[in-house]
């Protein structure tokens, strides 16, 4: 799946949704004029595509469009995966989807905030492991994709950077599994991110 309006507008459908045209169009403007805001450095339309080329249940691909829809590395918590979860709901409905598939597009959408996923969670598993396989990458990409994070968190003072960034690191390296459907992508995952947490867990000034 794509990231053009077809491609949007084949996922809204083959969900069960009955947009018009008009409408498909304007909402697959409005989440790409998000997707390509000036403060995205890794969450953008890239990032986006990627993804999209990793799923083929409709429903889990308009929760790849709704995931990362708002956001704002200054927010807190959960608020950038709760903003996402109303803005992609308000939306699927001027699409005409049916309710109980809007209901799952936002819960797979929560279930972003933190990548804990029931194994008997299909969609949820297809997406964590959609958003996380850059993880898996070789050394250079995934140095790259931490590179455009750190810019996405300019603003962000080195100390504390180092310090979030390794409470998120920590925080992935305890689940049990990172990925579920692709178990090749595990071992090349944990070495990345162990190795960023060593780079992190380094004295700047020794550097």
């Amino acid at each position: 799946m794509g990231v053009t309006d077809a491609a949007f507008a084949n996922a809204v459908r083959e969900a069960g949704g009955h947009p018009t045209d008009a409408a498909v169009r304007a909402v697959h403007a409005e989440l790409l004029a998000r997707w390509s805001e000036p403060q995205r450095h890794y969450h953008t339309v890239d990032h986006l595509s990627s993804m999209l080329s990793l799923v083929e249940d409709p429903v889990v691909a308009l929760a790849v469009w709704g995931h990362d829809v708002v956001y704002d590395p200054r927010a807190t918590g959960d608020t950038n995966e709760e903003r996402s979860a109303q803005l992609i709901t308000g939306l699927l409905q001027r699409c005409a989807v049916p309710a109980a598939v809007v209901v799952e597009v936002a819960r797979l959408v929560r279930l972003t905030a933190a990548h804990a996923v029931d194994p008997a969670d299909d969609r949820g598993i297809a997406l964590a492991d959609a958003d996380l396989a850059i993880l898996a990458g070789p050394p250079a990409a995934y140095d790259r994709y931490v590179a455009a994070v750190r810019a996405e968190y300019a603003h962000v003072p080195d100390d504390l950077w180092r310090a979030g960034r390794g409470a998120v690191l920590q925080r992935l390296l305890a689940l049990p599994r990172l990925f579920h459907r692709s178990p090749g992508l595990e071992s090349p995952a944990r070495a990345n991110l162990t190795r960023e947490l060593a780079g992190l867990a380094q004295d700047p000034r020794n550097s």
